[in-house]
């Protein structure tokens, strides 16, 4: 068996080299994006009555996080460098949403101690 670390850079089995990191227009990254920036608003909307400031800053970040999403689609010139920073927006937003339920459901649990 070969050694994985002497894969050729064109090998297509590379993670890094899949069509949505190298050949895409970013159309893909802005659906994903804006479906999962939905679905993190969807969770985090209800719990802003058990802590507005942590699920609000959430809701923000992820707003934020996705428009910046817009704006390197339609700002930053086409290739990988683009193709990586969407990616990387839409990770922010998937660890935002994470983050801000995982605070709010530890200190609503904290609180009934």
């Amino acid at each position: 068996m070969t050694d994985p670390r002497n894969r050729p850079e064109d090998d297509p089995t590379r993670v890094r080299n899949q069509p949505a990191l190298q050949t895409s227009t970013g159309a893909i990254w802005i659906v994903t994006g804006a479906i999962m920036s939905a679905v993190v608003i969807a969770v985090l909307v209800p719990m802003l009555a058990l802590n507005a400031m942590i699920a609000g800053v959430g809701i923000g970040l992820v707003v934020l996080l996705f428009l910046g999403l817009l704006v390197a689609r339609f700002r930053i010139g086409a290739g990988r460098a683009r193709l990586a920073m969407m990616a990387s927006l839409f990770v922010g937003i998937a660890v935002v949403g994470l983050l801000a339920v995982f605070l709010v459901s530890s200190i609503q649990a904290e609180s009934l101690r």
